[in-house]
């Protein structure tokens, strides 16, 4: 994996990033470039996944059944919306990143989006709603709660790696 050290980092400024880019073969998915970013100043990561192939724009559609459903493995782009019916939608933007993780990963990464999301939070009420979403996860991640996983991709980058998932156009 080529690796550039002692680069500047966009965040902080300091000369101590280090840059890394793999080209990797995904099944059922294609060739693709993994980028990522780590920091020892400042201790900023970023990563991104981007396809070396044009694709149709795609929405993926996966219903949690059990715990064997958190082993499927999903590729999200950095333009991908990922959306969880009655838990969060998470937009693309510009500080959106790309991955490859598998079901439980995708659950944890929201886990930690909420639970940021609560200990900011001053009103009650949405406090107690972030606490119920948390406890739906708990559940999905032992597999006694059954969810539903969209990934809508403008540019065809993402894909839910699994016979259970729906593909269909956006």
């Amino acid at each position: 994996m080529p690796e550039i050290k002692q680069q500047m980092c966009p965040f902080c400024g300091e000369k101590k990033a280090l840059l890394r880019e793999e080209d990797i073969e995904i099944p059922f998915f294609g060739r693709a470039f993994v980028f990522s970013l780590e920091c020892e100043a400042c201790g900023t990561r970023k990563s991104d996944v981007e396809a070396a192939e044009q694709k149709e724009p795609c929405r993926y559609t996966l219903e949690l059944e059990s715990e064997d459903d958190l082993n499927i493995k999903i590729v999200k782009s950095s333009e991908a919306t990922v959306k969880i019916p009655r838990i969060v939608t998470i937009e693309s933007g510009p500080a959106s990143n790309g991955y490859v993780t598998n079901v439980e990963g995708l659950l944890e990464r929201v886990k930690k989006v909420i639970q940021s999301t609560m200990e900011s939070e001053d009103d009650e009420s949405a406090k107690k709603k972030a606490k119920n979403l948390l406890k739906k996860i708990a559940k999905a991640l032992v597999g006694r709660e059954k969810l539903k996983i969209i990934i809508e991709d403008p540019s065809g980058h993402s894909a839910i790696i699994s016979d259970k998932a729906q593909k269909s156009k956006l």
